[in-house]
């Protein structure tokens, strides 16, 4: 995958999750120094893009959980040539998915009329907090996944070991290809 010495262009993205996935990827510590003489990283939580480039492997966190997220990972699979489900919930939903067992609307009732201080309402039409989905979907029910890294997160050491061996033009061991 590095012919000629070329770094690989790779892109981290967080959708409906806890975040924990990129806080596991920081806890590759010194590894990221490595992983930096490898890789360019061209979008991520960690930076400040506009637009999703063209990448050669993303790490996607978290499941599908509203319109926001159905159009993005729709673009990052047309600009990515390896997609990688990182982390559980990106893999089965988990825990974004624990809402699917309630109607939205009494998900968005309880979060923004029962529990809120004051109370302000259901936000809709607003631009700024997009629609959610009937149910979180796990990402593959939405577009091809090349790669399934699971865990809860995983740890620093397995993303890096996942990366590195893709980065080599290697099956990485810790990740299976297909879901099931």
């Amino acid at each position: 995958m590095d012919p000629v010495n070329r770094k690989i262009r790779l892109a981290t993205v967080w959708l409906g999750g806890c975040s924990g996935c990129h806080m596991s990827f920081l806890d590759m510590d010194e590894r990221l120094l490595e992983l930096a003489q490898r890789v360019e990283l061209l979008a991520s939580p960690f930076t400040d893009y506009k637009d999703f480039p063209e990448v050669d492997i993303t790490l996607v966190e978290g499941a599908v959980a509203n319109e926001e997220h159905l159009e993005q990972i729709r673009l990052i699979r047309r600009r990515t040539r390896i997609l990688v489900a990182f982390g559980d919930c990106a893999v089965t939903g988990n825990v974004t998915a624990l809402r699917n067992v309630f109607p939205v609307e009494e998900v968005l009732a309880r979060a923004f009329q029962e529990t809120a201080t004051p109370v302000v309402g259901v936000p809709r039409g607003n631009p700024a907090v997009p629609r959610l989905l009937e149910r979180a979907r796990p990402i593959h029910e939405v577009v091809q996944v090349d790669y399934f890294l699971q865990g809860c997160p995983p740890s620093g050491p397995e993303i890096y070991e996942f990366l590195m061996a893709l980065i080599e033009g290697r099956q990485p061991e810790i990740a299976r290809k297909k879901f099931g």
